[in-house]
């Protein structure tokens, strides 16, 4: 069944777009594909040169170390949603776990471990052909799974790598769901895989030998002897997440300067906890998709628990003014 058009969510870290995911899926037309693109290799992800079904399964099916590193010692990400603690799960914390049963097999079914490996199968059966084709043709097989026709993907920080997404799907439209950047970098530096991806960014910890403590993913028996304990029990100075959240969308907006006007739209999380029906009916005419369809819309909105509270007001003044100056970049494009 071909895509007649491609669409992905695209945004920083920590800015809605998993809660934007979750409402687009009560769609009886769309299936919400989760947190896909951002752990594949990003040199791989989009090679210029076909490659077989059992190259694409290999790439796709990789561990991602971040994961291993968080949940083994016993944090919850609200965005890696495999059942780890199901008598019937083949994983266990401790597990490397493939990429796409961490959050995007498990929202699509109750037995991901069954869906895995039907999708290997899938996979392992079509041509050689270039990676973003295998991508959609994945897509396409989902959605039909799940009884839908059409599919949007969405991933975390995937405004990082929109020029990718424009350059191999240029047809395709893009909602970019944003946020006060002083909020989601403060959001970011209470989730652990942000506050382990933004430290080895920056090296906050230079002393840290990243090569030798990623080649021992899971916790050793002395947790003093833990590389990634004071990463993930620390809390960074908060400027490396705006920088972060900044950055990201300085790449991002480099990109959108190449699309179309009716390929790309933004929506404001502030707009879509606060009026979730108006928001989302807007985001079906720029998606096309039915917001009429099965009461979808009412469903969807049902499930915004609001805005969550703030927290820029609980920093230190000169913290809070310093987070501002760094996060004005981002606000400004954002027209914040």
């Amino acid at each position: 069944m071909p895509s007649l058009m491609k669409r992905f969510v695209v945004g920083t870290g920590r800015c809605g777009s998993t809660l934007l995911s979750r409402l687009l899926d009560q769609s009886p037309e769309m299936t919400s594909l989760f947190e896909y693109f951002n752990g594949l290799d990003g040199g791989r992800r989009f090679g210029l040169q076909p490659i077989t079904g059992a190259e694409f399964w290999e790439m796709i099916s990789q561990p991602h170390p971040f994961v291993t590193v968080v949940i083994s010692r016993g944090y919850s990400v609200e965005e890696i949603v495999y059942p780890y603690d199901k008598p019937s799960s083949r994983s266990r914390r401790e597990d490397d776990l493939p990429w796409i049963l961490v959050s995007m097999l498990p929202r699509l079914s109750d037995d991901p471990d069954s869906l895995f490996d039907q999708t290997k199968n899938f996979v392992l059966a079509q041509p050689a052909r270039l990676p973003r084709d295998h991508h959609t043709a994945l897509f396409d097989w989902l959605a039909a799974k799940c009884g839908k026709k059409i599919w949007n993907e969405r991933s975390g920080s995937s405004i990082d790598y929109l020029g990718q997404l424009r350059d191999n799907y240029p047809d395709a439209r893009f909602l970019h769901i944003h946020r006060s950047g002083e909020e989601a970098a403060l959001s970011m530096r209470e989730h652990a895989a942000f506050r382990l991806a933004v430290s080895l960014v920056y090296r906050v910890y230079p002393e840290l030998d990243i090569g030798a403590a990623f080649a021992h993913r899971t916790p050793p028996a002395d947790p003093t002897a833990d590389p990634f304990r004071p990463i993930l029990e620390g809390r960074p100075p908060i400027e490396f997440f705006g920088r972060f959240w900044s950055e990201q969308l300085m790449r991002g907006y480099r990109a959108i300067a190449g699309l179309d006007r009716n390929q790309y739209a933004e929506v404001r999380f502030e707009d879509l906890v606060a009026r979730p029906h108006e928001t989302l009916r807007w985001i079906a005419e720029h998606f096309e998709i039915d917001a009429a369809a099965d009461g979808w819309i009412d469903r969807a909105a049902a499930l915004v628990r609001g805005a969550p509270r703030p927290r820029l007001g609980d920093l230190p003044p000169a913290e809070r003014e310093r987070l501002s100056e760094i996060c004005s970049p981002g606000n400004q494009l954002l027209g914040r």
